[in-house]
């Protein structure tokens, strides 16, 4: 099956027509029929399937011997997000496989299509969670506890989906006959002017919780003055945010809130908001957030409102493996030679600041012939077993520089220039 067959059948999976956009929430009915797809593209293929006790699931081409080359992403999705994070890499790696059998190659060590659970954290809050826990990055004990918008932790959802969740955690027999990962990816930003680049580091990132509370009380009757309105060191927050991000060159971000009761006519009792925040180094993320932490009390005081923040997780900086990395810029350069030259596109979606630490990068394997190499300021499952497992990741270009919403893309050229250049890959990593 052709990558336009495959992408054409999991297109529809989850999404809103009216926006364009998907919700393909982890455990959820929508999520659920792409790993059947998934299941069923391995079948296709002959490939022998895996599904770990963490949720994450594996096709195995069994070839040769010795530690597994592994690729892939992930299928799940953040609310109202694009079409190509995540599946891009998963219906990329199954359509490098195939192109790598056309030639009639057998590779010298295995080769795994690996798709991991909840890398978003749109249900659970914590991202990446399927890779963190086969990694031991996250303590078994506060997954199974983890809750989703309904109340409902992790365990119990899992258990419901045939995972045993006591025998969640690292698994050290997996991760040890896996060489190496290569992750292919969409770019999450416009910096890459190439069809395919190579990852250089993720910026340090996390994920934190403030709870603001108050007193409920009626809309109309209540005086300004004898109010205690959560809402108000809530919004003061987001803008401190905003400014200390500036300050240090980092990003913040503020993209979910829960307001209780959440009456049009209601004084909130309770504000519960998320921060995201990303930043070129660890001292500037934990300066953004002592920064937002410390606007956020003063205006509790004002208000006569608590707040409490607690972090719900925090990613330092990843450096991929520079051997792997070079080797994969070398490669991906020599592909991108070979094949008929895509023209730089002109920028047609007018300015985009594009922060400091997302720029292009110049690594060492840079040069005449080698692909770009560039940092990223998004998360990926890549940068956590990068802990573990050598780890690279490639990136094709997003002409929109839009992720997360409906208007990421990727042009069809650009797409089958990426399976190319994984294919050439697997096929130098997995040689023997």
């Amino acid at each position: 099956m052709s990558f336009p067959e495959m992408w054409a059948e999991l297109l529809p999976i989850g999404r809103d027509e009216a926006t364009g956009g998907y919700r393909r929430f982890a455990w959820t009915p929508p999520e659920l029929d792409c790993r059947a797809w998934f299941r069923d593209q391995a079948r296709r293929r002959g490939l022998r399937l895996e599904a770990d006790r963490n949720g994450n699931l594996f096709a195995w081409w069994d070839a040769g011997s010795g530690p597994a080359v592994l690729t892939g992403s992930h299928l799940d999705s953040v609310p109202g997000g694009g079409a190509f994070d995540g599946p891009l890499g998963v219906v990329s790696a199954l359509a490098a496989i195939d192109e790598l059998r056309a030639e009639g190659w057998t590779p010298g060590r295995p080769i795994g299509v690996a798709v991991f659970a909840e890398e978003e954290g749109a249900r659970f809050g914590v991202a990446c969670l399927g890779s963190r826990l086969l990694t031991g990055a996250i303590d078994p004990a506060r997954a199974r506890s983890l809750r989703d918008g309904d109340g409902r932790t992790f365990g119990e959802v899992v258990a419901e989906h045939g995972l045993d969740p006591d025998a969640i955690g690292p698994d050290e027999d997996l991760l040890g006959r896996i060489g190496c990962f290569v992750e292919l990816h969409i770019e999450q930003g416009r910096a890459l002017q190439s069809p395919v680049g190579v990852a250089s580091a993720i910026i340090p990132h996390g994920r934190w919780r403030l709870d603001f509370t108050g007193a409920g009380d009626h809309a109309g009757t209540t005086r300004l003055a004898d109010r205690r309105d959560p809402m108000l060191p809530f919004a003061h927050t987001v803008l401190a945010a905003r400014g200390s991000a500036a300050a240090h060159d980092g990003v913040a971000t503020v993209g979910k809130v829960t307001v209780v009761p959440g009456g049009v006519n209601a004084i909130p009792s309770h504000v519960t908001a998320w921060l995201d925040a990303r930043g070129p180094g660890d001292d500037a993320v934990r300066r953004i957030v002592a920064d937002t932490a410390e606007a956020a009390r003063r205006a509790a005081a004002d208000h006569g409102v608590t707040v409490e923040l607690t972090e719900e997780s925090y990613t330092g900086v990843v450096d991929f493996d520079h051997a792997l990395r070079d080797r994969l810029a070398r490669v991906v350069g020599t592909v991108t030679t070979a094949r008929t030259e895509t023209p730089e596109r002109p920028d047609t979606t007018g300015e985009r600041h594009v922060p400091r630490h997302t720029r292009r990068d110049s690594g060492p394997a840079e040069g005449r012939g080698c692909a770009p190499i560039l940092p990223t300021g998004a998360g990926h499952d890549a940068g956590v077993l990068a802990a573990r497992v050598p780890s690279a990741m490639l990136f094709v270009r997003n002409p929109t520089g839009v992720s997360h919403a409906p208007a990421e893309h990727a042009e069809p050229d650009d797409r089958l220039a990426g399976v190319a250049a994984l294919a050439a890959v697997l096929k130098d990593l997995a040689a023997g």
